[in-house]
């Protein structure tokens, strides 16, 4: 069973007097990325408080409204993530509390390796049998001279990926995975300093982008400023699923914004489409910007005959069960039949992943509505490989592409680079299968070339395991 750190929104901030509520309003803003427990930690001279929920699907601002006010001190870091975090440890470095972000795939390893050292772990991971990962990385950097050390040692001794906050008496370290997979920006408010994993959470707080942390760099943000400990590396990796679909639009990454990638991903797949339809619409809420896209540059109406029921249904794929995910995917798109009845639809997705939510809670309810026609248009190329430094995609057998693949070969098959190529007919036969699978009239997706010329960062400086396995 692999054990990793779940995908996790990471904010921290060191302000003048109290840091608790801009602490608060800046981990929420991170609650697009996980559902599972929000946490909270200040640091003062008499110590750290620190705070933990188990969020289900309560928002994360409900759980912690009451708890941030008695918080204090004027430094602190949140997290909202798959599992319990921040943790907290005294050590032979001094006291300190770390948040994490990534995934570890040699987690079972390191925990053995780590038992036979003597060494014992408190907190319990998302499996009963298995170690919380936030503990995991807190006892790793515990083996450097210092933290920066520490942090060091760690990046070399873990497979994966993993960036980090870090809370001590000397401040906040922040340091970001050695191939920059994940994001972290330091971000500057008169005098008052700010770390986050998205930048939409500095605008309405106030702060202005300073930096964003490359590959592998490590910083120290005091009451003083920002101090560079360990430099960044010359290798960069971002997740190209960031802008196509875990971002939220108003974030930048690399400088890049989020909403402006998907509009010209939308643009891409409307200069490469001849489809009849009477209208262009997006299943909210990140496809509905790759919709606007399409529909700009193709000078076809944007509609919604889909609205999602945004007070209380989050995204579907961060919650921990397949039963919520099918729950919340049921329920939070209502259909509009009147914009829907006797038309040409053509719908605009992130991605397909499973394709079953597509079909059973997003399709089903057009066709229910009366569409004439839905043709489906995928702002990226088809998912073949499971992500190996997050969650963005699961196992391999979950993937429609494979499952399609698996029926006409007649059996799984490990090679699949003759379905790589969208050109050949090997590629077609693959998405005609799924265009079949999930009830469409037509399905197109983008080819990889269009998606990292939308993305507007080389290839080299992007990771796309997910599509192309390398």
């Amino acid at each position: 069973m692999r054990k990793e750190v779940q995908m996790s929104g990471m904010f921290g901030a060191i302000c003048k007097r109290e840091c608790s509520e801009t602490l608060f309003l800046g981990t929420d803003y991170h609650s697009h990325l996980a559902t599972g427990f929000g946490g909270l930690v200040t640091w003062n001279k008499r110590g750290m408080a620190r705070k933990i929920h188990e969020l289900g699907g309560t928002q994360f601002r409900a759980k912690f409204f009451e708890d941030y006010k008695k918080m204090r001190g004027n430094r602190g870091i949140g997290v909202i993530s798959g599992e319990e975090q921040p943790i907290f440890l005294n050590s032979n470095l001094g006291p300190f509390s770390v948040c994490v972000n990534g995934r570890i795939s040699n987690h079972k390893t390191l925990v053995k390796e780590l038992y036979l050292e003597g060494v014992s772990f408190s907190e319990m991971g998302k499996h009963k049998e298995s170690v919380n990962s936030a503990e995991l990385i807190a006892r790793l950097i515990t083996r450097g001279s210092n933290f920066v050390d520490g942090i060091e040692k760690m990046f070399n001794k873990i497979e994966g990926s993993c960036s980090l906050l870090l809370l001590s008496d000397k401040g906040i370290y922040a340091a970001r995975d050695k191939l920059g997979h994940t994001p972290l920006v330091i971000g500057e408010r008169d005098g008052e300093w700010a770390v986050t994993s998205e930048t939409s959470a500095f605008p309405n707080l106030g702060f202005k982008v300073r930096k964003f942390l490359g590959p592998g760099e490590i910083v120290l943000i005091d009451e003083k400023g920002m101090k560079e400990k360990s430099e960044a590396g010359s290798e960069l990796q971002i997740c190209a699923f960031l802008w196509i679909y875990t971002g939220f639009p108003a974030s930048d990454y690399e400088g890049i914004n989020v909403e402006t990638v998907r509009e010209r991903c939308g643009q891409a797949l409307a200069r490469k489409d001849n489809v009849e339809i009477d209208l262009v619409a997006g299943v909210p809420d990140s496809g509905t910007t790759h919709a606007i896209g399409y529909a700009m540059k193709s000078r076809i109406s944007f509609r919604r005959p889909l609205v999602k029921y945004t007070p209380s249904y989050g995204r579907s794929y961060t919650p921990p069960s397949q039963r919520i995910r099918d729950r919340i995917a049921r329920m939070k798109l209502i259909p509009i039949e009147e914009l829907t009845r006797n038309k040409r639809i053509l719908l605009c997705e992130d991605s397909i992943v499973r394709g079953t939510q597509l079909k059973n809670y997003t399709l089903e309810k057009l066709w229910r509505s009366g569409a004439k026609e839905i043709h489906v248009r995928i702002a990226c190329p088809p998912l073949m490989f499971p992500c190996i430094f997050n969650i963005s995609t699961r196992s391999i057998k979950e993937l429609a592409a494979r499952r399609a693949i698996k029926v006409l070969e007649g059996k799984a098959i490990e090679d699949v680079s003759d379905y790589l190529d969208p050109f050949t007919r090997k590629y077609q036969k693959m998405v005609d299968r799924i265009a079949k699978e999930i009830k469409v009239t037509s399905l197109k997706y983008q080819t990889l070339n269009d998606m990292v010329e939308a993305i507007g960062l080389p290839e080299k400086k992007l990771c796309l395991h997910c599509w192309t396995g390398s």
